[in-house]
């Protein structure tokens, strides 16, 4: 006869592990000792009927039990792994609901991130030391994840500055999706000269003699900044399988076990997509993804997805490794790009037409859509197509969404909700919000998006990060964005009204995005039977001030039971990771995500000073340098950025 059910405990009910008891009672099977245990810490369920529990078990990659410390402790066997939290918060492994994962590890090895970096001067000594042992025809590249705002000096660098850095080596630098720097050498690589004709839909800036200054800009769309950053050189197959790796590492080291992957320009399925099904294929995926297929070809949208409906089924794949539907780009006609530094688009007569031929090829095969869909006169005329489809095939269980929706109104919320749809926002606006002020006001910006009314109306709604290319990856700025109302340069956007408490932020980036996903009830809580995802956070989400928010990392990281991610006392539970290749990549020497404090102040060049010190301490320059610095700290390791520096004149 099993114990008593408790007021707390829940354990059992199984099927899937073949456990018999029933799902309230805190006992575990006598025969069947958990894998891991977690006790001793600040635990948060979202599970509102059990929302504080001192232990979790783990069997067989999913939560076995959730309860009293004294009832689960015991359970352990002599093989299963016991965790103390040390006092530690746990929450559920977070979930973002845009996240351009599949491209952006393709790339993550080739790119220096600034993602976090608060000084100028500090920014310009990485990209000048990276470029002296980046090896021709490679480039620097620096793929958005940073806006001017965050840096002390308020301003991107000149292109005088990049040209000086970097001399001879070619240089991207993409601001957002407003404007793109290119150094002497990068104008070289493309061949951008005289006679280059400006492409429809961008700008090449021209010196009075007509030669090209550097500066790119996307007017109205990002389409020459896209094509622009296509030209420079790929990394062979391996090199991708790699890199793939290292941007899961440093995610997973975030909190992050879950993505819906929402496609991207340039990539194509299935060829873009053989690197992360060799990896999902091979048990190495450490985040779960969900992906949509984005169409390639303007003009041909609907026959991408009559092809990718009939040779695909939706949800074909497992819990690591699933098709979720189609977009974000579902017909080019109705994409509105997000740059508020110009006005906004108007999207062609023909995007009705367009879009509605290719939703109704969904509809007929029973796909969900998602649609890149920045303001409200986008949405209202796409909302037009949705309702005349769902009048004769109904389109109420498809999970269908908006994607971004800044200016979204409360009358298109009504038909959004009336139809059965959601609303997936992003923290756009922590990167964007000064550039939003200034074309529309204070007053507008207050609620933009406005989550607090989506959240109050009943609309299905969940938080992501669209990065690589705008915004970050990190989703503790989203967090921190939603329950402060603050951009990352600090400006107050969102009133107090129209923010979110942290739990409720949270939610949004946990259990939420599952209906986004159709994993309701699978994942996103830690309660018996879902899976076994967590996070084990730096420091207690719940209680740090505000502004500290963006600047939490996990210090141990789950996914299905298995640890993906440790540091600290946690570090000896990770698995290792292969160094960064090749042995040229940013990553080897500075990570992904920055630690915004490692910084110096504005004008204190900390990292200049570094530079200067390992070179007259080590001897060594150049090439030279970067071996000096090749037992730099991987990505998605502890140590952060200075710690990642192998040269042993860090401490200064």
């Amino acid at each position: 006869m099993s114990p008593p059910p408790t007021r707390r405990a829940i354990a059992g009910g199984l099927a899937a592990l073949g456990f018999a008891l029933s799902s309230r009672s805190p006992a575990m099977a006598a025969d069947t000792a958990p894998d891991m245990i977690l006790h001793n810490g600040r635990i948060t369920t979202l599970d509102r009927a059990n929302p504080a529990p001192q232990a979790v078990a783990i069997t067989a990659g999913r939560f076995s039990a959730v309860g009293d410390a004294r009832e689960i402790l015991p359970s352990a066997g002599p093989a299963t792994r016991v965790i103390d939290l040390g006092g530690r918060r746990l929450i559920p492994g977070l979930f973002d609901n845009h996240l351009h994962l599949i491209r952006g590890g393709l790339n993550f090895n080739m790119e220096l991130r600034w993602d976090g970096v608060r000084s100028l001067a500090d920014a310009m000594a990485m990209l000048k030391a990276q470029a002296a042992i980046t090896p021709p025809p490679q480039w620097v590249r620096i793929v958005g994840g940073f806006t001017e705002h965050q840096f002390a000096e308020k301003r991107l660098p000149t292109l005088e500055e990049i040209n000086a850095a970097a001399p001879d080596t070619p240089v991207f630098i993409l601001h957002l999706y407003d404007r793109a720097l290119l150094n002497a050498a990068a104008l070289r690589a493309v061949g951008y000269g005289r006679d280059t004709p400006n492409p429809p839909g961008g700008e090449i800036q021209r010196a009075p003699d007509g030669t090209p200054t550097g500066l790119l800009l996307a007017k109205p769309n990002a389409t020459i900044l896209y094509a622009t950053l296509a030209r420079g050189p790929k990394l062979p197959f391996d090199y991708q399988l790699n890199s793939t790796r290292h941007f899961m590492r440093d995610l997973n080291r975030l909190g992050v076990t879950s993505a819906i992957d929402a496609g991207g320009g340039s990539q194509n399925y299935p060829e873009d997509y053989e690197v992360i099904r060799k990896l999902a294929e091979d048990g190495e995926l450490t985040v779960r993804i969900a992906y949509n297929l984005f169409t390639q070809k303007p003009k041909q949208e609907k026959d991408d997805f009559l092809r990718w409906t009939a040779e695909n089924t939706y949800q074909q794949g497992d819990d690591y490794f699933r098709l979720n539907g189609a977009g974000e780009m579902l017909a080019y006609s109705a994409a509105d790009f997000e740059d508020f530094r110009v006005e906004r688009p108007e999207m062609p007569a023909s995007m009705e037409d367009d879009l509605e031929g290719v939703v109704r090829v969904l509809v007929q095969n029973r796909w969900p859509w998602r649609l890149h869909a920045t303001y409200d006169q986008t949405i209202s005329r796409a909302l037009d197509v949705f309702e005349k489809v769902d009048a004769e095939m109904p389109i109420g269980d498809l999970h269908w969404i908006f994607d971004h929706a800044e200016t979204v109104s409360e009358k298109s919320l009504e038909r959004i909700a009336r139809l059965g749809g959601g609303v997936a926002v992003q923290h756009r606006m922590a990167y964007q919000g000064e550039y939003f002020v200034e074309r529309y006001g204070a007053q507008a910006a207050e609620a933009t998006p406005p989550v607090a009314k989506m959240l109050e109306m009943g609309v299905k709604v969940s938080a992501g990060t669209d990065a690589t290319r705008v915004a970050s990856y990190n989703p503790w700025v989203a967090l921190y964005w939603l329950t402060t109302g603050r951009t990352i340069g600090g400006m107050r956007i969102t009133p107090e009204r129209n923010t979110l408490d942290r739990e409720t932020a949270l939610r949004m980036l946990t259990e939420k995005v599952t209906w986004f996903s159709n994993e309701e009830g699978r994942k996103g809580s830690i309660m018996v039977g879902q899976l076994a995802d967590l996070a084990v956070l730096d420091r207690d989400y719940f209680n740090v001030p505000g502004e500290e928010i963006q600047d939490i990392t996990a210090v141990l990281t789950v996914v299905g039971g298995r640890v993906v991610h440790g540091a600290g006392d946690y570090a000896p539970l990770a698995p290792a990771l292969p160094p960064a290749m090749p042995d040229w990549s940013p990553v080897r020497r500075f990570g992904g995500y920055q630690d915004r404090h490692a910084a110096a102040p504005a004008g204190k060049g900390a990292f200049a000073r570094l530079v200067s010190c390992c070179a007259t301490a080590c001897g060594v320059h150049g090439h030279d340098h970067a071996r000096a610095w090749g037992a730099a700290t991987p990505a998605g390791q502890d140590g952060g950025f200075w710690g990642a520096l192998g040269c042993s004149c860090w401490a200064f």
